[in-house]
């Protein structure tokens, strides 16, 4: 069997990876990773800050908690994004990676997510939905060219992965 190796492969690295990087993100102060996250969302937003597709969020806060890493935010806009440490949001999402990854590449669905419950939406459902809705409308080819090329890049790896270890599993049922 070709596949039965890089199926355990593929299933560890896919257990490990979240570890890791939970690992060492808990070693980089809060500010540091607010700030980096600050300027990554800014560049990745920024059509949609320069066409005023953001202005639905001043006075609102909606929380984005990525689990399996452990790591949690609030994002608002103000004429600038403005990050903070959780406190109290009007919405929360929460996901994994791999399925936050799927969105932003546009190979997942966020309702089928939803409805696998494989993503949360918590809180304000409004606000909610239009979130979700100017991240539905985000396309990929409008995204800086390293930006877009890394969702692309890290979307087909880990759908390869994903392959390899279904096809592992459902070789040992």
């Amino acid at each position: 069997m070709s596949f039965g190796f890089s199926g355990k492969v593929a299933k560890n690295l896919l257990n490990i990876a979240p570890k890791v990087a939970t690992q060492s993100l808990s070693v980089v102060p809060e500010k540091v990773k607010l700030d980096i996250l600050a300027k990554m969302l800014s560049l990745s937003l920024s059509e949609q800050i320069k066409f005023g597709e953001l202005d639905f969020l001043q006075g609102k806060w909606v929380a984005i908690c990525v689990q399996d890493i452990a790591l949690n935010f609030e994002i608002s806009y103000d004429q600038q994004l403005l990050l903070r440490p959780l406190t109290q949001a009007d919405v929360t999402f929460t996901a994994n990676v791999p399925e936050l990854l799927l969105v932003a590449a546009a190979k997942e669905d966020p309702d089928t997510l939803f409805f696998q419950r494989k993503l949360r939406i918590e809180g304000d459902t409004e606000l909610g939905l239009e979130v979700k809705n100017l991240l539905l409308g985000i396309e990929l080819d409008t995204l800086p060219a390293a930006v877009k090329l890394s969702i692309e890049k890290l979307a087909i790896t880990l759908q390869t992965l994903q392959g390899y270890a279904n096809e592992q599993a459902a070789a040992t049922a």
